[in-house]
């Protein structure tokens, strides 16, 4: 969450000449209705619901760059099933950082509370683990745009090439950035 996974997952689509996709978009796109709304209405259990049927299901087997919601890896088995479709990649920041860029975001659920730092913190001490056990980790702290992306490209080359996709079988999805 505020890491950029939308911004960078967008350029970098565009230099692989790939299609974006961004799973709350298209949670929201299918539900008719913004996150926040779907937390309010249904709770936090049905949007993982969504979460995982869109990686299961919700978009074309290879081609894509794929933006993940910052609690979508930590779902039991998601982990797993992201580095078997594709490679992932996980942003980081400090938390300091991310507060500046997310505070008083209503499109925040999470963070929509007394004191949105200490939750911040909170949810980053449980997902962090999770997110370093899962594939390369590129901190977008005090990085440009522009440097992020060109460690990405880097990066994602070099795995490219080592990358062993699932049996066609088991396989939806070729590329995550989470």
């Amino acid at each position: 969450m505020g890491v950029g996974k939308t911004v960078i997952g967008r350029a970098l689509a565009r230099r692989l000449k790939m299609r974006f996709l961004d799973s709350d978009a298209a949670i929201e796109e299918e539900a008719g209705l913004a996150i926040a709304d779907i937390f309010e209405r249904f709770g936090e259990e049905d949007f993982r619901g969504r979460e995982r049927r869109f990686i299961d299901a919700g978009h074309p087997p290879s081609g894509c760059v794929v933006s993940c919601g910052g609690g979508l890896p930590i779902q039991p088995g998601m982990g797993e099933l992201l580095t078997r479709k594709g490679i992932v990649v996980c942003l980081f920041a400090q938390a300091e950082t991310i507060v500046k860029r997310t505070v008083g975001n209503p499109k925040r659920p999470l963070l929509n509370v007394e004191d949105p730092e200490a939750r911040l913190r909170e949810l980053l001490a449980q997902r962090e683990p999770v997110y370093k056990t899962l594939g390369i980790g590129i901190s977008t702290e005090g990085r440009s745009i522009a440097e992020v992306l060109q460690n990405l490209m880097r990066t994602y080359r070099r795995e490219e090439k080592a990358w062993k996709p699932a049996r066609p079988a088991d396989r939806r999805s070729s590329r995550h950035d989470s």
